[in-house]
């Protein structure tokens, strides 16, 4: 009886050894297989998974938090005193993990895909480790560091969770084709029917969700409020060293409706504007006096400080990145420039009719002008010749005080107050920051006549949440940015996004059915096979994939 050999032809594949090769180191045809991986290798798929989960939220993150880079560069330098953009090298590491990460994924998804074992080469088993533990570290890091920035993220699910939904079931209608893949098997497992139901209850959730999705953008364009108010905080610190009278002149030609600043006094009892205790990171007075440098900016008289300069630090850190896009000119007039007085700040305001609000730091108790503090600034308000009704006082301290002396002055307060103690305080206009600007807090606010200003917003995403949820005013570092928004960037009304949801969603449902249903037909086509038309077949130029794998088979079991 004549044995018939099974033709064995072969293709060059070069896609499939480049795939099999950067992931598992299996270059060679005889190193692949179509066995099932193996308990181990399917541990570290899982890690690899979860190496991308938490880098893609992290990443999320980190994009997110762009409003408050600058915030989170002054929160490290109070804590080490020395200033660096820690955020670049933030930055760097997620790129590169993510971009790792994510192309070892595809590429594990290419191997299900195609039938092939998965076996992740042994250093990029170490570098998936070392992403993830990396990846801890930043997470647990941050939330010890900055745990309040935590929030931006689910504000900022207010402008992208819709579009991050349709994106969400758009990922897992395309996974569909791999899992209706393990699914349709010849074998039946618990498995095949453990993944069915994980990949159904994903589904329902995921078509679900719009139901727990809230934001201000989803209403009607006639309950759209006026276009929040932006106020310049610091100035325009963006385009000029921040509390000099460059910055708030920049502010203007950026049609600012009023200044935000910080107010510190004197050793001789001159109101000047400092954000910081010391004057290492805004000044040159490590140069000047050496020996103060560390001491508080308070405890310079104000001869001292004027002769300071003011501007050569935003040359050299370049805090937002802008330097390189300003002229020959604005820079040059950037490095000269001086510390600022309360005086000037409010004359200037006065000369072109815009408010100013101030946060007034308390001197320390060796101060001499310890028991003065309040007296001075409102001297300084008087001395200006604004309209009391210009300037707004945030601090709560003395308002009484304060109110006495000057009745006219507009009482704000940096702190929300809780229950009808706004009215009882008189309190016109509260400053808060974005995580405490909630639609209930708003409708309050409201109902008892106050206004609300919120800091910082320096993203167009977060002032147009902001502008739907009514907010009145905004604080920005970025005001040259917020003037290029003349609307929110997205606004629909709930009859809109509920078309949309529903609309994705049965495009998705029925994209899934047509994957299992031609899946179940290839596999049927599939069993048809006998070895006479294998071996037929083995001679056609181009064989497919299936017919291939069961000729390897054929072949390797022929002596059997």
């Amino acid at each position: 009886m004549v044995k018939h050999q099974p033709l064995q032809v072969y293709e060059r594949q070069l896609c499939l050894s480049c795939l099999t090769g950067i992931y598992g180191c299996r270059w060679k045809r005889y190193q692949r297989s179509h066995d099932d991986s193996s308990k181990w290798e399917c541990s570290w798929f899982f890690i690899l998974c979860s190496s991308f989960l938490l880098l893609l939220v992290w990443s999320y993150f980190w994009l997110e938090a762009h409003n408050d880079y600058n915030e989170f560069n002054w929160l490290l330098y109070n804590r080490s005193g020395e200033w660096s953009d820690s955020t670049v090298p933030i930055l760097t590491t997620t790129l590169v993990g993510f971009s790792y990460t994510a192309f070892l994924m595809i590429l594990a998804l290419c191997h299900i895909a195609l039938g092939q074992q998965l076996n992740l080469y042994w250093i990029h088993k170490i570098g998936v480790l070392a992403v993830l533990l990396t990846t801890i570290t930043g997470v647990v890091s941050i939330d010890d560091l900055w745990r309040d920035e935590w929030d931006i993220v689910l504000i900022s699910l207010q402008s992208t969770g819709p579009f991050l939904h349709i994106g969400a079931v758009a990922a897992v209608t395309a996974l569909g084709w791999l899992v209706a893949g393990q699914i349709l098997r010849v074998e039946r497992t618990r498995f095949q029917a453990l993944l069915l139901l994980l990949y159904i209850c994903v589904l329902l959730v995921l078509y679900l969700a719009p139901l727990t999705i809230s934001s201000p953008c989803i209403m009607d364009r006639a309950n759209l409020k006026p276009r929040p108010a932006v106020i310049g905080r610091r100035g325009a610190p963006m385009l000029a060293p921040e509390n000099t009278g460059m910055s708030f002149n920049k502010a203007l030609q950026q049609k600012v409706s009023a200044f935000e600043t910080d107010v510190t006094v004197s050793m001789d009892g001159v109101p000047f504007l400092m954000r910081d205790r010391t004057l290492r990171r805004t000044t040159n007075v490590a140069s000047v006096f050496p020996q103060r440098q560390h001491g508080d900016a308070s405890l310079f008289n104000w001869t001292e400080i004027r002769s300071l300069n003011a501007g050569l630090w935003f040359l050299r850190d370049d805090p937002y990145w802008t330097v390189q896009f300003m002229t020959g000119r604005d820079r040059s007039r950037a490095g000269n420039q001086t510390v600022c007085s309360l005086v000037d700040l409010l004359r200037l305001a006065a000369r072109t009719n815009r408010t100013v609000i101030f946060s007034l730091r308390r001197p320390p108790p060796q101060h001499p002008r310890y028991q003065l503090w309040i007296k001075d600034t409102l001297r300084a308000v008087q001395r200006s010749g604004i309209q009391s009704e210009q300037v707004m006082w945030t601090p709560d301290w003395y308002r009484k005080t304060v109110r006495a002396a000057v009745p006219l002055l507009q009482a704000t307060s940096g702190e929300k107050p809780p229950g009808e103690e706004v009215r009882e305080r008189g309190t016109r206009t509260l400053s808060l920051h974005y995580s405490q600007a909630t639609v209930p807090e708003l409708r309050r606010l409201s109902s008892s006549n106050v206004s609300l200003n919120v800091y910082p917003v320096n993203e167009p995403w977060l002032y147009s949440v902001l502008w739907c949820s009514g907010v009145q005013s905004v604080s920005s570092d970025a005001p040259h940015i917020l003037r290029k928004v003349p609307h929110p960037i997205w606004l629909m009304s709930p009859d809109e996004y509920c078309l949309i949801w529903i609309t994705s969603d049965l495009i998705s449902a029925a994209i899934i059915i047509g994957i299992f249903i031609f899946q179940k037909w290839k596999m049927s086509g599939m069993r048809s096979y006998n070895p006479e038309q294998i071996m037929l077949s083995a001679v056609v130029r181009r064989p497919s994939r299936d017919v291939n794998i069961m000729k390897e088979k054929l072949i390797f079991s022929g002596d059997a």
